[in-house]
């Protein structure tokens, strides 16, 4: 009798130690490359002892995640872009957290009215000209459009996420009619068939194949802090679009709570943790973004740029014109 008894009270020490083990773990699907994330989940351990297994994957995350279903393991999911989160609540994977510590740190227009995502970071569609041909420039995205700019303009792919979004961020502001002409007109003033990323760009500036690049706030700060392509950035001025109106359009990365979270309060844990100063402050750090957290600042390199006007539009509103944006695009043929 003793000895079963010892059995019984080692298997459920056994039991108990695997359920605490489990508890301690959360898996976090991640669109964001680990360099950029693995410095902050490794200071989140430190702070909770709670380990963070990291999933990345360049796309198909949400395809995973719905064929995984009520099995899938994930906890948290992580975006690189606005699109991204849209794409999640669209397929239903991702249920809304209500919790004061998040809706502190986040402002409303960088969160979902419905709670089911939360911004991270923020990075500006900037509008990068030609120190030697062009200059420091006072610029509006709608002068993209004028023949002034004929032939002058580089841009990757209009069906990239960053440029749809940007793309719906005209639309909300202007209005769909002027935002096809105002698309005619930019793919009138292209140097070349819109390719590449957005720091290919900024390179095609420094070689003279254009004056202007459309792209992120972001690259500028990492092509200047790699000696390849430092020599582009230093080619550009960095402008931000509409100060004298509505803003620079602003785009963000984020996160989501995924919809059968196996580890609900753990996960929600490390959501609190990236929206809090320390977190903030890394991401801002590591990869030149802006913090979304009001009282954190930007980098050093960041805050040279000086500041700027943003875009006053609740994130949450370019998925209204998400899809008219594709739309316009397919119907211009901006990509041809």
């Amino acid at each position: 009798m003793f000895a079963q008894s010892i059995k019984v009270v080692c298997a459920v020490m056994a039991l108990t130690s695997i359920t605490a083990s489990a508890e301690d773990n959360i898996t976090v699907y991640s669109y964001r490359q680990n360099f950029l994330i693995e410095p902050i989940l490794e200071q989140f351990t430190d702070k909770t002892g709670i380990k963070v297994d990291l999933v990345f994957a360049k796309d198909g995350l949400s395809e995973r995640i719905a064929r995984e279903g009520r099995l899938s393991p994930a906890d948290l999911i992580l975006t690189s872009d606005f699109s991204r989160l849209m794409e999640l609540v669209d397929k239903q994977l991702v249920q809304s957290v209500d919790n004061p510590e998040l809706q502190e740190n986040i402002p409303a227009q960088y969160r979902s009215p419905k709670n089911e995502w939360f911004a991270l970071t923020m990075r500006v569609r900037n509008l990068y000209s030609s120190k030697e041909r062009l200059g420091k420039i006072d610029i509006d995205y709608e002068d993209l459009a004028k023949p002034e700019y004929q032939g002058k303009i580089c841009t990757r792919s209009g069906k990239h996420p960053y440029n749809i979004a940007l793309v719906a961020s005209m639309i909300a502001n202007i209005g769909e009619a002027k935002t096809k002409q105002w698309l005619n007109g930019l793919k009138a003033n292209l140097a070349r068939k819109p390719q590449g990323n957005d720091r290919d760009q900024v390179l095609a500036v420094k070689e003279g194949l254009c004056d202007i690049a459309i792209g992120n706030s972001y690259y500028y700060g990492n092509m200047m802090a790699d000696d390849t392509q430092k020599a582009w950035a230093e080619a550009v001025y960095i402008n931000f679009p509409n100060q004298d109106n509505r803003g620079a359009h602003i785009n963000v990365s984020g996160m989501a709570l995924a919809k059968h979270a196996p580890n609900k309060a753990q996960a929600i844990k490390l959501m609190t943790f990236l929206s809090a100063d320390l977190a903030q402050q890394s991401y801002a750090e590591i990869n030149m973004e802006y913090p979304v957290k009001a009282d954190v600042n930007p980098s050093a390199l960041v805050a040279s740029w000086g500041e700027f006007k943003a875009d006053s539009l609740a994130i949450d509103k370019l998925a209204q014109f998400h899809q008219a944006a594709i739309k316009l695009l397919d119907e211009v043929q901006f990509d041809l």
